[in-house]
């Protein structure tokens, strides 16, 4: 079980204007329990039992991201296996405002049992897992599918998990097809709750999508950390791209 910290309460007390009511958090806009997001009004409860309801102030959702990264050992799901992925809290967006966790510690992690006996040598020599190890001691795709669905349903509660990658395409058809094929509940994205980091830096820079790779990533958007090819290490550089690029007015100053 995961719940938001002190800090986070205190950020978004400030950007939100809540007041903490004990088990909950009231605001006109918002109620967030110590254990879910829910975009309600005043005078709503939190349904601690249908995370899947999705509650709305004005018409609104919110939005709560979650980074991803995966390492495979081939290009494709199903002929080959998801060795290891991550999942890192990035963040909430209610429509007109969005906040950045003070910290990214809440995070999910796992290694996998690989599923099938074919690989590719060049994805394991750049992920630089022990696939043997794995085969012995990788937890089964089941027991870690359903677990990280709980996880990030814990912490949206009855807002919205989105997923947020760059590029998305990579990284969300592995984790959709693992959660559709292992996952009791499937996936707790859906089929379609995502956001891709690339075109958003593609649309704020006015450039192509195929310019906008990370190597173009202004010095002012990129993190201090290096990418690792450890899935939670390249999740967390990730969510701090991501914020980056979210917050950023863009080279026309616009700021969808």
């Amino acid at each position: 079980m995961m719940c938001f910290c002190n800090c986070v309460f205190k950020q978004l007390q400030e950007q939100f204007n809540f007041e903490y009511l004990g088990n909950a958090i009231k605001t006109n806009v918002v109620i967030i329990h110590p254990m879910h997001i829910a975009n309600h009004n005043v005078d709503a409860a939190v349904n601690e039992n249908s995370p899947k309801d999705k509650p709305v102030s004005g018409g609104r959702i919110l939005d709560v991201y979650f980074s991803a990264d995966v390492e495979t050992d081939g290009p494709i799901p199903g002929p080959f296996s998801l060795l290891s992925f991550a999942f890192v809290f990035a963040g909430v967006f209610d429509g007109q405002q969005f906040t950045r966790p003070p910290s990214y510690q809440h995070t999910f992690y796992a290694e996998l049992k690989p599923i099938s006996d074919h690989y590719e040598a060049e994805a394991l020599r750049i992920n630089r897992l022990d696939r043997d190890r794995l085969i012995i001691e990788g937890r089964s795709p089941e027991s870690a599918m359903n677990e990280a669905a709980s996880w990030i349903r814990e912490i949206a509660g009855n807002a919205q998990p989105v997923l947020v990658a760059y590029p998305l395409s990579f990284d969300w058809s592995w984790l959709y097809w693992y959660f559709m094929r292992f996952c009791a509940q499937g996936s707790p994205f859906n089929h379609s709750q995502c956001f891709d980091i690339k075109t958003a830096f593609a649309v704020k820079a006015n450039i192509p999508v195929a310019e906008a790779g990370r190597s173009k990533l202004l010095r002012s958007l990129r993190p201090d950390r290096e990418h690792t090819h450890h899935a939670l290490e390249d999740a967390i550089e990730q969510a701090e791209v991501f914020a980056n690029i979210f917050e950023w007015e863009g080279v026309s100053g616009r700021n969808p």
